[in-house]
């Protein structure tokens, strides 16, 4: 048997048994077998679980309320990837006492996460019902404005003090660990609880018990602002290579921490609002299996668009006449006003990731200005050239492909700088560059290139007639 035979065998089996256990548990929860369930549900990894739970019908997914403790449910729910909005429909398929409690049992910043979808009145009902330490975290988390570094941290971390010993530190890593959400890095505090400094745990296990905690941390310790934006840390994690990263105020008080998973979170989200805008649509979050509620995402975008696309339809008529006694040059308009769509959205491309990646920092604004107005002049001019040998072998009219040639070598050219210029502006200005989307530069490059292409035909007509 051949070794893809084999490998095809082996996942058809690895697939069989996913089903088979599928099926299994489905049947548990029609058949109200309470001890089958759990043998095998709580086998599985939070994951699995949670994907298991996205694809059951809302009749088992009640029944399965009651065979989970609102601890499991809690673990469950922190792996669902699911849209903001059926956080609101899950909560109120619960008894309001297992939501709380189930809330209550997961980690501050991801029980933040649910209740930020929620309206004010739920969420003040669900802070009531909680216990009083669960609830005073999550309101802490709450008051953070949302999308900073105080809006994705956890409080659930263990600190140290400087001034004790290793052996009182393990006593202290030993009782805090389990409500912990990591406990790789542990924090260093003074009197003051002032963030001083950072100590791994495979220093502090292999230290003697009788070293004080001051002699063996770092005290160059990294560190992010509470209001600071979420991109910004997740670029400084990336960038580090971090598991968590301490957030303080402005006093140096350590106030929480931010784990990578969360950051790996916030990075899809950003990631996906940044293509969302590239790509002229308001949110790209979730696939809207509504048809009226995709389209009333698209449609803002899409109607100013329209407007913009009949800018170029009134500057083409302003050149009736010129297309009138040389028809054959509305054939190329969009050859050139495409091509200059393209170059725009390229350049954008670039100067947007840079951006938003923070490689633009490295280096001027101005050197990537002069790179990309380089790359328009090659660009240009080999299309330019390539595109008027073209249309003079078609058509037969040096003058007709030399005038197509020139104006896509300027309109490439100025298309390139304005993908480049107007995000670098945006920018400036503190506006999400992202916003100067890919249909948006595409429409405006239109107009570019259709007042150049006409614009020179009407000033050498005679040449062309």
């Amino acid at each position: 048997m051949s070794e893809a035979v084999k490998e095809q065998n082996n996942e058809k089996e690895k697939q069989d048994k996913e089903m088979y256990d599928e099926e299994l548990l489905i049947r548990a929860l029609l058949q109200e077998d309470l001890d089958l369930f759990r043998s095998e549900f709580t086998q599985l990894h939070s994951y699995d679980q949670a994907k298991f739970f996205s694809k059951i019908e809302d009749e088992l997914r009640i029944r399965l309320y009651h065979y989970l403790s609102p601890e499991e449910m809690a673990e469950l729910f922190e792996s669902l990837d699911i849209d903001e909005e059926d956080y609101q429909e899950l909560l109120a398929e619960m008894n309001p006492s297992y939501a709380a409690e189930m809330l209550s049992n997961m980690y501050a910043d991801d029980a933040v996460d649910v209740l930020n979808e929620l309206d004010k009145d739920q969420v003040v009902s669900y802070l009531t019902i909680m216990d009083d330490d669960s609830a005073r975290e999550i309101k802490e988390l709450l008051h953070y404005e949302e999308y900073t570094a105080g809006s994705i941290m956890t409080t659930e971390f263990v600190a140290i003090s400087q001034n004790q010993t290793v052996r009182s530190a393990m006593y202290i890593l030993k009782n805090e660990a389990p409500n912990a959400e990591t406990i790789y890095y542990i924090y260093v505090v003074d009197d003051d609880k002032k963030l001083v400094g950072v100590i791994s745990l495979r220093d502090l296990i292999i230290s003697h018990d009788d070293v004080m905690i001051s002699e063996i941390m770092s005290e160059r310790v990294m560190s992010v602002g509470v209001s600071e934006d979420q991109e910004a840390v997740a670029r400084q994690m990336k960038d580090y290579d971090f598991l968590a990263l301490p957030v303080v105020d402005f006093q140096q008080h350590l106030l929480g921490i931010i784990t990578v998973d969360d950051i790996m979170d916030v990075m899809e989200e950003e990631a996906s609002d940044d293509y969302s805008k590239l790509a002229g649509i308001a949110d790209l979050d979730s696939i809207d299996r509504n048809p009226f509620n995709a389209a009333k995402k698209r449609l803002p975008w899409l109607i100013a668009l329209l407007f913009l696309g009949m800018i170029t339809a009134n500057l083409i008529g302003r050149f009736e006449a010129t297309l009138d006694k040389v028809a054959i040059l509305a054939v190329f308009i969009p050859l050139i006003a495409g091509m200059a769509g393209n170059t725009g959205t390229q350049a954008l491309a670039v100067a947007v990731r840079g951006i938003a990646t923070g490689d633009l920092e490295k280096e001027s604004k101005l050197s990537l200005i002069i790179r990309e107005a380089g790359t328009g002049l090659i660009t240009g001019t080999t299309c330019g050239i390539v595109v008027s040998l073209i249309v003079y072998v078609w058509k037969g009219t040096f003058f007709l492909g030399l005038l197509v040639g020139i104006s896509v070598f300027i309109s490439l050219f100025v298309a390139t700088l304005a993908g480049t210029l107007v995000p670098l502006f945006m920018h400036r200005l503190k506006v999400d560059p992202a916003v100067a989307s890919g249909p948006f530069i595409t429409t405006i490059n239109d107009i570019i290139s259709t007042l150049i292409y006409l614009g020179l035909a009407t000033m050498f007509l005679n040449y062309l007639i």
